[in-house]
């Protein structure tokens, strides 16, 4: 990746990431830290990787997301109002009555939502399905996975990793995002979740860890020759990566911030992209 391609994509990070914060401080709360983390494959995805188009999301042809970490839902709003998929402003309706941005992702209220999702594991196994559909239509489309290490402790999660390895679904993209914590703590007090790496090579994929933060190493992990093994791409990664005040909160899952709060996050933000 050369450089200005490299520094494209960490300003959509930012702008994502300034999004997001847009959302919470509406809000006045949300789910901010898992949000955070997958900032920078989503820029990765939607700048460099997935072909899709914002004026027609429902084009047969485009490659899909499943964010089965359903928490995550703000991260990618963000990521398809800054793409142009619906009106920026729409951010600041998260969760509120009547909003087309509901806590997780529906399929049926939001442009760009390939698949409605939520209850832990379950996007596993539905990503499965959008992967097959697209082979069975002969469609070059790969579908993106994102899982969570906390819903990892799900059993869906390994049937269908057990699945997706035993019948080679090489156009299923999993994305891991190992940021040591879950809703009421830190994976390695809760369920420990061993290796990743380790596992997943288990399950028959070929599997890499990755820097979650750095854009380069996340496009070369995707962007590595296909082999007859479906991949799982582990981005080590930060809860609340991006925002100090977030990373530095023990328990960041879901936060309640003051309007001025906000306010702090989105200049920070905003005076690291005008150094970029």
């Amino acid at each position: 990746m050369d450089e200005s391609k490299k520094k494209e994509l960490e300003k959509l990070a930012l702008r994502i990431r300034i999004g997001i914060a847009e959302e919470i401080k509406a809000r006045g709360f949300g789910h901010i830290g898992g949000s955070l983390s997958i900032v920078d494959a989503l820029a990765v995805l939607y700048g460099a990787v997935m072909k899709y188009d914002p004026k027609n999301p429902s084009w047969p042809d485009r490659d899909k997301l499943v964010c089965s970490k359903g928490h995550a839902g703000p991260a990618v709003y963000a990521t398809l109002a800054v793409e142009g998929f619906f009106p920026y402003e729409k951010l600041k309706t998260l969760n509120q009555p009547g909003t087309d941005l509901p806590s997780h992702c529906d399929r049926n209220k939001t442009p760009g939502i390939d698949m409605t999702t939520g209850s832990l594991g379950q996007g596993t196994s539905l990503a499965i399905g959008m992967a097959l559909g697209d082979k069975l239509m002969g469609r070059s489309s790969k579908t993106f996975l994102f899982i969570g290490d906390g819903e990892a402790d799900e059993g869906q999660v390994w049937e269908a990793a057990m699945f997706t390895g035993a019948k080679k679904i090489t156009n299923l993209i999993w994305f891991i995002d190992d940021n040591k914590k879950q809703l009421d703590g830190y994976t390695k007090d809760i369920i420990q979740t061993f290796d990743f790496v380790e596992k997943f090579h288990a399950f028959g994929f070929d599997a890499v860890r990755v820097k979650g933060d750095d854009v380069e190493q996340i496009y070369d992990a995707i962007m590595a020759p296909i082999t007859d093994r479906p991949r799982a791409i582990v981005l080590d990664t930060i809860k609340g990566r991006g925002i100090a005040d977030v990373e530095n909160t023990v328990n960041n899952h879901s936060m309640n911030i003051k309007p001025e709060t906000g306010d702090k996050w989105i200049a920070e933000l905003n005076a690291e992209l005008a150094k970029l």
